[in-house]
């Protein structure tokens, strides 16, 4: 009998190794494949940035409680976020749409207006795409394309010991929005005449709901004349991305909890749920910061720019990677952030 092999054992990632294992390449012009958050192509001179990301009713989405025209701006912005992360600049987008017949001609314009605000606002121009029907709700594909200069391209395998790690932004925010949503949700069901007040949750509602990518950071890089050695987007939790620029670069890592930066609305609202923020900020997901790191060196250039936190820094592979707790404590950094294939409890 044929081994079967379930998906939750492997999760995401494991599977994105078993399908695609270390592949010869064939094109002159291929000069970085599978493995970080965009593949690089290099044409006349340039490098074409390119990635996909997909979307899924029910698993990355739920129209309970999400517009469309919200939806349609984040699905942009998530993979705008993508092309930032290899320090470039998105330029055009495909877009795939199969949808039920759930949803009208209305709804589905509704959709296209937040994708064309999102485009509008990053400057990226709609080039093509595909729709197609659906017999289970909404699914959504985009395809970006972006471009970055050779010796500015920044990769997830660039880090090297004793180099800064740093996070922009604040983090935990989307995960702590998306509890607020999902505890409305229940209460709505029980009782469809409940109109919830979501006055004192707006930050992080809008964190989950409509993100925005770290264009602002990607050019006060470029006028600072800082390049960040390695870097990655924050979609799956800090501790995840951090594990995987680790893992790229052959190298371990030091970052401390007390480090970690967090909005007051955010923690209010985690430490409502009974979970403790810093949990929050490591696992949580969705935030689309960016984490980097730096050489020393840069040190007195990025501490001038209050969006930037210094939140550990990068060691020898040898020594592991790890948290450390105010109380000056060793912790093994592992990841309990979003995985599409872990079975729910």
């Amino acid at each position: 009998m044929e081994e079967r092999t379930e998906l939750e054992t492997i999760g995401e990632f494991g599977l994105i190794e078993r399908l695609n294992p270390k592949r010869e390449i064939r094109n002159e012009s291929t000069i970085l494949g599978i493995g970080d958050d965009a593949a690089a192509l290099k044409y006349n001179g340039k490098v074409i940035l390119v990635s996909t990301d997909a979307m899924v009713e029910g698993v990355h989405f739920d129209m309970v409680y999400t517009p469309l025209k919200h939806l349609g701006y984040k699905a942009c912005v998530i993979n705008f976020s993508d092309i930032y992360a290899m320090n470039g600049t998105p330029k055009q987008i495909t877009i795939t749409i199969s949808a039920s017949n759930r949803f009208s001609v209305e709804a589905l314009e509704e959709l296209y207006a937040g994708i064309n605000l999102a485009c509008e606002k990053y400057n990226v121009d709609i080039v093509g795409g595909d729709t197609c029907s659906s017999t289970s709700g909404l699914f959504i594909s985009i395809t970006v394309i972006g471009e970055v200069d050779e010796d500015k391209i920044v990769k997830r395998s660039g880090a090297k010991p004793n180099d800064l790690l740093c996070v922009t932004g604040d983090l935990g925010g989307a995960y702590a929005g998306l509890l607020v949503l999902e505890r409305e949700k229940v209460t709505f069901k029980a009782n469809p005449n409940f109109q919830p007040d979501f006055s004192t949750y707006e930050y992080i509602l809008e964190r989950q709901l409509k993100p925005e990518a770290q264009k602002e950071m990607i050019e006060w890089f470029k006028e600072n004349d800082v390049l960040p050695t390695s870097m990655i987007d924050i979609s799956d939790g800090l501790a995840s991305e951090t594990l995987h620029l680790c893992k790229s670069s052959d190298v371990g890592c030091e970052l401390y909890i007390e480090k970690l930066p967090l909005d007051y609305e955010t923690t209010r609202t985690l430490e409502e749920f009974k979970i403790m923020p810093d949990v929050g900020a490591l696992n949580g997901g969705e935030d689309y910061e960016l984490l980097f790191t730096v050489d020393q060196k840069d040190f007195e250039k990025i501490k001038t720019n209050e969006n930037i936190k210094v939140i550990g820094y990068i060691t020898d592979n040898s020594q592991g990677s790890n948290l450390i707790t105010p109380q000056n404590t060793t912790i093994e950094l592992r990841a309990q952030g979003w995985n599409h294939y872990r079975k729910e409890e």
